[in-house]
């Protein structure tokens, strides 16, 4: 329970209180950019926009972080990396830290100037997949 109420904490608590305290910051200087990883971002978004503030939404497929490998118990990253990637849509490539990094720059560019409200999924296709999460067996091709 307390791994859960961490999470809970880090994700829904820090994300919030985050939004709360850049548009304080954001709202006299009327614009900024918020990006959170939250279900909070449609709401803030839609409340922030008459502010010239944009807020948008990170959606990345599993990585292997600290938390990831303490919560699922595997510490090598390799074989962590391994387990992700059976269940990911893309094949031949493992998502990084340095590609949600990326995604998070774009947002908050001016490249992104006109975007706000959206959820960027970073998860290589997996959130369009098969929600069966492949159980049936298929004819090789």
């Amino acid at each position: 329970m307390a791994d859960f109420e961490r999470v809970l904490k880090t994700n829904v608590t820090g994300v919030f209180l985050g939004i709360k305290h850049a548009a304080r910051v954001m709202i006299p200087a009327r614009g900024g950019t918020i990006i959170s990883t939250a279900r909070l971002t449609r709401n803030a978004a839609a409340e922030l926009g008459q502010f010239g503030i944009r807020v948008n939404c990170l959606s990345p497929y599993a990585l292997a972080t600290p938390l990831a490998r303490k919560f699922i118990g595997i510490d090598d990253d390799d074989v962590l990396e391994t387990a992700m990637n059976s269940f990911a849509n893309l094949k031949a490539v493992t998502l990084k830290t340095e590609d949600v990094a990326n995604a998070a720059l774009y947002l908050a560019s001016d490249e992104g100037r006109y975007i706000s409200g959206h959820n960027l999924f970073i998860d290589g296709g997996f959130s369009v997949q098969n929600p069966t999460f492949q159980m049936f067996q298929y004819p090789d091709s």
